[in-house]
């Protein structure tokens, strides 16, 4: 699902709110999200899951076309990680796919 049909489907399942504020709902959410994971902070959703920042370390890589080898900066990166009412919500519904 992409940010568009997400915003679609909450427009179409809330008839009571605009587009345009739903709209604004869904960036002000990410835009949260994605700010406090920049000041390094984690921000977690009960019953969904949780977001961290990792630091990978500085490490010696390849060109894979050259073989070269190639120095990589130290970098932070997103992570996820489900909670346990989202793991099993998505079990249940890929054992009730395949059933």
């Amino acid at each position: 699902m992409t940010k568009s049909e997400l915003i679609a489907e909450l427009a179409a399942t809330n008839p009571h709110l605009r587009g345009a504020d739903v709209e604004l709902i869904v960036a002000t959410i990410f835009d949260q999200i994605t700010g406090a994971l920049a000041r390094g902070e984690r921000v977690e959703l009960r019953g969904f899951g949780a977001f961290t920042v990792k630091r990978r370390n500085a490490r010696t890589g390849r060109n894979p076309r050259t073989g070269e080898a190639v120095p990589v900066d130290e970098k932070a990166v997103p992570f996820f990680k489900a909670g346990k009412e989202l793991r099993d919500r998505v079990n249940r519904g890929v054992r009730g796919a395949r059933g």
